[in-house]
């Protein structure tokens, strides 16, 4: 086949090492053009966080490529086709996406480049086992974490690709004829978040250094937000920086119950990323649609309470420091995750999917089916629901996981002088509630009551 061209268009995997796509280009061809799409439909609800973290990967990833990433703007089922025609590509390489835009995009893309005579050829996914391939013995997919997590390491997956920059000849980005026009990768926006650093060199880094200083003690400290327990590569996870098999095969080097529980954490991700891809109408409305019974607050007021919690003045301390490290830091602990969320849904009786929204804008690790089904998981409506026993107690939580109040301290200044746990319940203080600081907005003990009187809607429903 001689001079013969592919294109490998980048999507949720901005990496060198571990790349299938760059051997199945190399199979069929002498060289390929590296591609990226800036697509307005991702860009749109993604905040500042989000965007500026991938504009500093795709820089990373360019400088690995030797400066030949190709970027252009628009629809990728109008701007792929057109790509490949420039460069006289009949292949374009991807990694499978298994996401409800992402599946309806690529069947796009694909159609337009057949009409063109031109094929999408997809290799691997962003997951260890990609979505759709666990399954019960019978047949038919799993709607409980546990028994999928057994089955998914049996399953088990394939080891990394062994790739680099130099697995495919590049083509310089201006030996195509025509075709979309080329952009730069655009200047990161305002943003009052700090956030890691970028790419593919950075999250190798930060994995070492996990697997060095970290994950020996991660089943102990990974609950504790105030302890730097847990390994931070969910942002690069995200975009593909790293990829999960890189990170099982580490892993298997290692033993021990720090080392399970993370293997665990990956599993979560890939059971939801299966729940998402078999049902994609749970990305917003109720996996468990007796939950469509449940009453929510949707007025003035609980929008008014909304904002209350968006801003971190609940007068709740652990709820109130993790929704300002999420301002912050474009991130926020699990556990933390967890309770402020159970806070909104089970105290203020907002539906799930307005926190998760507000999550999504701001999280630098914003992955869709992560988010919104560990938003059903707390809500109850999710795959596996417990609604009852998954109304956290903000206060017995934050004296549990921030025994000595120091991740208060550090995102609630206005209680920084508060000693020890005494932190997690300020207004009993001698001198009531620190200046600055607002009283609990609710009554625990109260909304719990209305919170499981509104599910009896939910179990008259089933019955």
């Amino acid at each position: 086949m001689a001079d013969s061209t592919a294109v490998v268009w980048f999507r949720r995997d901005l990496r060198v090492a571990d790349q299938p796509t760059f051997l199945a280009a190399a199979d069929v061809a002498d060289r390929a053009l590296a591609l990226f799409v800036l697509d307005p439909a991702l860009l749109g609800p993604s905040g500042a966080a989000r965007k500026n973290f991938l504009y500093g990967c795709l820089r990373e990833l360019d400088s690995a490529l030797g400066g030949k990433l190709m970027i252009v703007k628009g629809d990728p089922a109008d701007v792929v086709p057109r790509v490949a025609k420039a460069v006289g590509a009949s292949t374009v390489h991807v990694a499978a996406d298994y996401g409800p835009y992402g599946s309806r995009r690529d069947e796009d893309v694909e159609k337009a480049l057949s009409d063109e005579g031109a094929e999408l050829v997809r290799t691997g996914s962003p997951y260890a086992v990609a979505p759709g391939r666990v399954e019960k013995g019978g047949g038919g997919s799993f709607k409980v974490f546990t028994p999928f997590s057994r089955a998914w390491a049996d399953h088990g997956w394939r080891a990394p690709a062994d790739t680099s920059a130099s697995t495919v000849e590049w083509l310089e980005p201006s030996d195509k004829d025509g075709g979309p026009r080329a952009v730069k990768v655009p200047d990161d926006e305002s943003c009052e978040s700090e956030l890691p650093a970028p790419g593919e060199e950075a999250a190798r880094a930060r994995w070492a250094d996990f697997l060095d200083e970290g994950v020996t003690d991660y089943e102990s400290d990974r609950d504790l937000p105030a302890k730097k327990g847990t390994s931070g590569m969910s942002p690069y996870l995200k975009y593909g920086c790293v990829h999960p098999r890189t990170l099982l095969a580490d892993l298997a080097k290692r033993k021990g119950d720090s080392v399970s529980a993370y293997r665990t954490e990956i599993a979560w991700r890939e059971f939801y990323a299966d729940v998402l891809h078999r049902r994609p109408d749970s990305a917003r409305e109720n996996y468990d649609k007796a939950f469509d019974a449940l009453p929510v607050r949707t007025g003035g007021e609980a929008w008014a309470d909304f904002e209350l919690w968006q801003q971190g003045r609940t007068g709740f301390p652990i709820v109130d420091a993790g929704m300002r490290q999420l301002r912050a830091e474009a991130w926020m602990h699990n556990r933390v995750r967890m309770i402020v969320a159970s806070f909104l849904v089970k105290d203020l009786h907002v539906p799930w999917w307005w926190g998760a929204r507000h999550f999504m804008q701001l999280l630098v690790d914003g992955d869709l089916a992560s988010n919104q089904h560990g938003w059903q998981w707390t809500a109850g409506s999710g795959t596996d629901a417990s609604p009852y026993f998954r109304i956290f107690n903000p206060i017995t939580q934050g004296e549990r996981f921030d025994p000595q109040g120091d991740y208060v301290r550090r995102w609630v200044p206005e209680l920084a002088d508060v000693a020890g746990k005494a932190v997690h319940q300020p207004w009993k203080l001698p001198d009531g509630v620190p200046e600055g600081y607002v009283a609990p907005m609710v009554d625990h003990k109260a909304e719990r009551a209305e919170s499981l009187e509104r599910y009896e809607r939910v179990k008259a429903a089933r019955s």
